[in-house]
């Protein structure tokens, strides 16, 4: 988890700070604002190469997983589309274990938020150690469901 989680740290933040990769690239997965579980795999084919072939494969294989292993691959798919589901479930076991979850990521793809919480798809330590991470609120709203609400100040 750790090495794919740096993996796709560093390949995600570079996606977005690099203006020629993020145009032809990244962004098409940004044109989504309002998450849905297919949301995860809304890219790019290169991207998704990048993201999911190389970065799964180099997990394993770094790892020392054996190949009969790669269950750790659809561990990961499930994550992702876990963190582009849209909705904060109490019951979630994926929210319960992990602090990059659903709300995470969706702040992340909030226009404001691209720029923050690059950490994907497990943990947030690289976001954190590297001040990429924004801390959020869920509050509830009055007609149903949860407002997401950023806990700093932001520049675009």
């Amino acid at each position: 988890m750790f090495v794919f989680d740096t993996y796709q740290y560093f390949l995600h933040r570079y996606l977005h700070q690099n203006k020629f990769l993020y145009k032809h690239l990244h962004s098409k997965h940004h044109r989504l604002v309002v998450s849905y579980p297919f949301g995860a795999i809304y890219s790019h084919p290169i991207e998704g190469l990048l993201f999911d072939i190389i970065g799964g494969t180099m997990a394993i294989y770094i790892s020392g997983m054996s190949p009969l292993t790669s269950a750790f691959s659809s561990f990961c798919n499930m994550k992702s589309v876990n963190d582009h589901f849209g909705l904060m479930l109490p019951w979630n076991p994926f929210h319960i274990f992990f602090t990059n979850n659903t709300a995470y990521h969706d702040l992340h793809h909030q226009l404001y938020g691209g720029k923050y919480n690059f950490s994907q798809p497990f943990f947030s330590i690289w976001d954190k150690i590297l001040g990429t991470y924004m801390p959020y609120s869920l509050e509830k709203r009055e007609e149903a469901g949860f407002k997401l609400r950023p806990l700093k100040e932001f520049k675009n």
